[in-house]
């Protein structure tokens, strides 16, 4: 027990970068009812993106506090751009079919985009080792923080600060609200419909790459498939919240994280439960509290759309 506050905060931490991937499912589903598979992928891009900014246009040696900003920018510019593009050229198309063709047409992009860096990007056949910053850890009590994880500490709730700021006060989000209501009618009012649709998938990638920079700092490495699982993570944690409720979006990632901490810490000390608390089994108990919320309350932990309560 005496190692509780640092699992919670490892929880906390990790639950924070869920949340920021699950805002990009939770916002595309709330507008267009679409769940966007290949978000995962587009997160790993992003990651892809800093990289790049960090290995091939900053010169040698370039302090980690300049570039961190410049990677940023760069992580945002590749996932909004292909999620963009996705939303153009392989969605909208497809946005009076049948919803599996939607759907097939995610999965399908999800694996195309593995492939492409797979095959194209240098070295991306084994993980490539992501720049760090120096110094620390820092010690809080018992409680130890990384110094890569500072920056999740500090981007997660501003993130989370501006984006309901943009949601709930400027124009453009309230007819994103609008449009999650009622499409048909918000265009009626006025409301560019694709053009928001276009935004939701712009904002959600936004929030990948902070989560995709994020991810890098605090493992250390990045490779083609970390998307896949972590995609299916932020999805599970989107469920969990309420799927279209932003809110519920970091919420359930938060719960997520700090239950899958909690189980690989302590199941094992359960009698007979020694085999069930090991990392391999993390993804597992992850999994089953998404059952155990959709059995006993599948609506999530929030319930509603916030575009019902504006």
């Amino acid at each position: 027990m005496n190692e509780l506050p640092q699992q919670l905060v490892n929880g906390l931490l990790l639950g924070s970068m869920y949340g920021l991937v699950a805002i990009g499912y939770t916002m595309v589903y709330g507008i267009v009812q679409l769940i966007n598979f290949a978000h995962g992928e587009i997160f790993m891009t992003g990651a892809f993106g800093a990289l790049t900014v960090y290995v091939y246009i900053l010169p040698n040696g370039t302090s980690m506090w300049i570039a961190l900003p410049l990677m940023l920018i760069g992580a945002m510019l590749v996932s909004t751009t292909i999620a963009v593009g996705a939303e153009r050229f392989a969605y909208r198309p497809l946005r009076n079919a049948p919803r599996l063709a939607p759907l097939i047409t995610a999965i399908g992009l999800s694996l195309a985009l593995q492939q492409a860096v797979w095959a194209w990007y240098p070295d991306a056949k084994s993980a490539r080792t992501f720049p760090q910053i120096d110094g620390g850890p820092f010690h809080i009590g018992s409680v130890t923080i990384q110094t890569g994880d500072i920056f999740l500490l500090i981007a997660a709730p501003v993130s989370m600060a501006i984006l309901g700021y943009f949601v709930m006060k400027t124009r453009t989000g309230r007819g994103m609200q609008a449009t999650a209501q009622d499409p048909d009618t918000a265009k009626l009012m006025g409301v560019n419909t694709d053009r928001i649709i276009v935004i939701a998938f712009a904002l959600g990638a936004v929030f990948a790459a902070v989560g995709a920079v994020a991810y890098g700092l605090k493992y250390g490495q990045i490779d083609f498939k970390m998307g896949f699982l972590l995609g299916l993570k932020a999805f599970t944690a989107a469920v969990l919240g309420g799927i279209g409720n932003i809110y519920g979006a970091m919420i359930g990632g938060i719960v997520l994280g700090v239950a899958e901490t909690l189980a690989t810490a302590y199941i094992a000390d359960i009698p007979g439960m020694d085999k069930f608390g090991s990392n391999a089994w993390a993804d597992v108990w992850a999994f089953v509290l998404l059952i155990l919320v959709l059995l006993f309350r599948p609506q999530g932990l929030l319930g509603e759309r916030v575009a019902d309560r504006a």
